[in-house]
């Protein structure tokens, strides 16, 4: 289940139940003066953290810098603007009609990297371009700096362009010198690559009345190294597509505004029968605003196959064998409450 991750510390028997924090984030935006502005975000995440142990341990309670920018514009005078520091890269739409879960094309390609960004916005275009700094970055980016994964050149950048028809519709592209998906068998995140790996990515955004549909597909531009398992060598690399559909239908909710949702998208990253060939995860959402700034939300969550990136096609355990499933199967309830400040 792509929110709550690692599980294999976390999970004993095939039924689990909790009740918990996801997450918590603070943020502060500051304007200094007219044409500077200042960002932060503080994260607090232990559903989704990367430390050891269990989700009530020390290393998977601590709070994290999550984003951290300083942004030169003002739209009032001109469409240009600038940004310097730690932000999410702009590739792909990477949204979800969801009340909570994210699609898997944000899981698979959804970025955050130190870089240089720049943009335009004016009359429905919308232009971005980041140079990213090389070596792994925190999410989804990855160019080899010396054949290492030190990020010591900004030699990695992303592009993206995007256009509203008549303030309902959005179309757009984006492209990435090098996606996460460079690494050699055995597969560890943020591990050092041979050679980058592009990806690109076509999304679709559109508001119909009470209605909103959204579609998405991003592919990396060549096969994935770490995929291939010498020793298991009848399952060829593979490309990593991800792709997600979904609508969403604004609805009153016992009096109050909110909304019923129905996505479905889909990890690919190996080829037909391989164990890590897949992975789907469909959703149906219900959530009403209780108040402006409260969200209640309930959801209903079927993922189909297993395909943790880090060791992937194996490698962490017997020769022949890997962690992957692709017969495994979730079903989920989830039940929760969004509160901003």
């Amino acid at each position: 289940y792509l929110m709550r991750h690692p599980t294999a510390n976390n999970q004993r028997t095939d039924t689990v139940s909790e009740a918990l924090v996801h997450s918590a984030q603070l943020s502060l935006t500051g304007n200094m003066g007219d044409w500077v502005t200042a960002h932060f975000e503080a994260l607090y995440d232990p559903e989704q953290s990367f430390g050891a142990g269990t989700n009530t341990s020390i290393d998977r309670n601590q709070v994290q810098m999550r984003k951290a920018y300083v942004l030169f514009g003002n739209l009032e005078k001109s469409p240009l603007y600038a940004s310097i520091g730690k932000m999410a890269t702009p590739f792909g739409l990477t949204d979800t009609v969801n009340p909570f879960t994210a699609s898997t094309v944000w899981h698979a390609f959804g970025g955050l990297a130190y870089g240089l960004q720049g943009g335009y916005t004016g009359n429905g275009l919308n232009v971005s371009a980041m140079a990213v700094q090389g070596g792994a970055q925190f999410r989804a980016h990855n160019v080899p700096v010396d054949d290492s994964n030190v990020p010591s050149k900004l030699n990695n950048f992303v592009l993206d362009a995007n256009y509203t028809i008549a303030g309902s519709t959005m179309i757009g592209a984006s492209y990435t010198k090098g996606s996460a998906y460079c690494q050699d068998f055995p597969v560890t995140h943020h591990s050092s690559c041979t050679d980058a790996n592009p990806a690109y990515d076509v999304y679709l955004q559109s508001h119909l009345g009470d209605w909103m549909f959204i579609a998405e597909y991003a592919e990396t531009g060549d096969e994935w190294p770490g995929t291939f398992n010498p020793t298991i060598p009848q399952y060829a690399a593979s490309k990593v597509t991800s792709w997600d559909i979904g609508g969403r239908y604004a609805a009153n909710l016992f009096g109050k505004p909110g909304y019923v949702s129905m996505d479905f998208s889909r990890f690919i990253a190996g080829p037909s029968g391989a164990p890590w060939e897949k992975q789907d995860q469909f959703v149906i959402g219900l959530s009403s605003f209780i108040a402006p700034s409260v969200k209640l939300f309930g959801e209903y969550v079927h993922t189909a196959g297993y395909a943790p990136l880090n060791f992937i096609s194996g490698g962490n355990g017997e020769p022949g064998e890997t962690h992957s499933d692709s017969d495994a199967k979730s079903d989920l309830l989830l039940f929760g409450v969004n509160a901003a400040f």
